[in-house]
C-alpha cells in the first residue's frame, strides 16, 4: 500500500508518535501522572522482568482507551485450530497435502482467523515449550474484528495474495516472498484482496531471532537493517454494534466485545513489536569448492530451546543462488535427520523434486512433512538419480524453492 512506512533494525529500541499527534510520546519517563492527550500509558511485556537485558522485551503504548475495557471473553468454535496431537495415530511416512483450496467468496466468505487449518505440530502451548504449523485460507477481511495469540509467536509467509496487516504498533502490507512475525500478545486484524492462502508457523515459549553467524563474521544471511517495523498509526472509532478480540488461550479460541477499535495506540516505544522482512534480500552464502554446506545456513529467523545449539523451531529458506561445487552430487543428498522438517513451496519449484512431482502440489504449493530420524528422501526416480550422476560439472544458477 502507497504510503506505508517503516523503521529499520532488528529488536532495536523503537520509538515512534503518530505525526497527527505531535508530542504524544512521553518525555523521561514511562509513566507520568498525565500523559500528553489523555492518553493511557500501558507496557505490554514479551519477556519476564528479570530477564537479561540482551533477551528482555516490552514496548510502552500511548492509547486513547486500555485494553482492559473490554465484556468477559467466551468460549468460542476453534474450527480446525488444535494442538491436540493425538487425534491422530502416528505415522513415520513422509507425507504430502493437496492443496488447501480457497474457499469461493461468492459461496463462503471466509476471513483470516475462520480460514485457520493446523497442520502439524509438537508439544504445547501450557508448557510454553513446541511448535504448530497452520496453513490459512481466507477471501474476505476481518471487520470490526481482531486477533490476539496468548500462546506464541505468529511467523505468517504469504504464499498467494498480499494481506495488510493492521496492528496496535501500525500497519504492515506484507506480500509473497515476504515474511512477518505478530509476537505474543499483539492484537492484529488482517485486510485480504481477494483469494489468499499462506503458511503460519507458531512457536511456544521462545521468540524469534537471528542466527548467530559464528565464523561467518559479522555480515551475511539476514541482515538486522533489512527488517521493517511499522510506524505508529491510530484510529479513534467507536463501534457502537460492537468490536469483537478473538483471543487464543491454550490452544483454545475465546472472543470477548467491546465498543471501540484496539488500534487507538497514538505512540509507542520499546523493542518488542511486530516486523517484516522481504526474503530477497537474504545473502546467501553456499559452498564453492565441493560437497554441500548444511542447510543451516540458510536459516533466515531461529527459535532457541534451553539447550544451547538446538532450536525449537528454524525458518530457512533455499533462494535464488549459484551451484559450483565440482565432483559433487549436488542435489540434496540423502539424510536421517533428528530433526523434523516441514516444507512449503512459495514459488518456483522444489530441486529435490524436479522430476515426478504431481503438477497439482507444484503449482498449488503443497506443504510436505518429514519425521526425525526416518529418511528425507529427494524423491528423485532412478533416472533422475543416474541424470545427476553423471552430470557435467558447470555453473548453475539455481532459482527459487523456498
Amino acid at each position: 500500500m502507497a504510503g506505508l512506512k517503516y523503521m529499520s533494525g532488528f529488536g532495536n529500541e523503537f520509538a515512534n508518535e503518530d505525526p497527527r499527534c505531535p508530542g504524544s510520546l512521553p518525555e523521561g519517563q514511562n509513566n507520568p501522572q498525565v500523559c500528553p492527550y489523555g492518553l493511557y500509558a500501558e507496557q505490554l511485556s514479551g519477556s519476564a522482568f528479570t530477564c537479561p537485558r540482551s533477551t528482555n522485551k516490552r514496548s510502552w503504548l500511548y492509547r486513547i482507551l486500555p485494553s482492559v475495557r473490554h465484556k468477559p471473553f467466551t468460549p468460542m468454535s476453534c474450527g480446525d485450530l488444535t494442538e491436540n496431537w493425538n487425534e491422530v495415530e502416528p505415522d513415520p511416512n513422509q507425507l504430502r497435502w493437496k492443496p488447501f483450496i480457497i474457499p469461493k467468496s461468492s459461496e463462503n466468505k471466509v476471513d483470516f482467523i475462520s480460514g485457520l487449518h493446523t497442520v502439524c505440530g509438537a508439544g504445547d502451548s501450557k508448557s510454553r515449550n513446541g511448535i504448530a504449523i497452520h496453513m490459512y485460507t481466507c477471501n474476505t477481511s476481518m471487520t470490526d474484528k481482531c486477533f490476539q495469540n496468548a500462546d506464541g509467536d505468529f511467523l505468517i509467509v504469504p504464499q498467494q495474495g498480499e494481506i495488510l496487516i493492521t496492528t496496535e504498533f501500525g500497519k504492515m502490507m506484507v506480500e509473497p516472498n515476504e515474511i512477518c512475525v505478530i509476537q505474543q500478545g499483539m492484537r492484529f486484524s488482517v485486510d485480504v484482496f481477494g483469494e489468499t492462502r499462506g503458511y503460519i508457523l507458531e512457536v511456544f515459549g521462545a521468540h524469534f531471532e537471528l542466527p548467530d553467524l559464528g565464523p561467518i563474521g559479522a555480515n551475511g544471511l539476514a541482515n538486522p537493517r533489512d527488517f521493517q517495523t511499522p510506524v505508529a498509526w491510530y484510529e479513534d472509532r467507536t463501534v457502537a454494534t460492537g468490536y469483537t478480540v478473538v483471543n487464543k488461550y491454550q490452544g483454545k479460541l475465546f472472543s470477548c466485545q467491546q465498543d471501540f477499535s484496539p488500534f487507538n495506540v497514538v505512540a509507542w516505544h520499546g523493542n518488542y513489536t511486530p516486523y517484516k522482512y522481504n526474503l530477497e534480500n537474504f545473502m546467501a552464502i553456499n559452498c564453492v569448492a565441493f560437497d554441500h554446506a548444511d542447510p543451516s545456513i540458510f536459516t533466515v529467523l531461529t527459535a532457541k530451546s534451553t539447550r544451547p545449539g538446538v532450536a525449537i523451531a528454524d525458518f530457512v529458506i533455499f533462494p535464488p543462488r549459484w551451484g559450483v561445487a565440482d565432483h559433487t552430487f549436488r542435489p540434496p543428498y540423502y539424510h536421517r535427520n533428528c530433526m523434523s522438517e516441514f516444507m512449503g513451496l512459495i514459488k518456483g519449484h522444489y530441486e529435490a523434486k524436479e522430476e515426478g512431482f504431481p503438477t497439482v502440489y507444484v503449482l498449488s504449493r503443497a506443504p510436505i512433512l518429514h519425521f526425525s530420524i526416518f529418511y528425507y528422501s529427494i524423491f528423485f526416480s532412478d533416472f533422475s538419480w543416474l541424470a545427476a550422476s553423471d552430470y557435467i560439472m558447470s555453473v548453475r544458477k539455481i532459482m527459487y524453492c523456498d
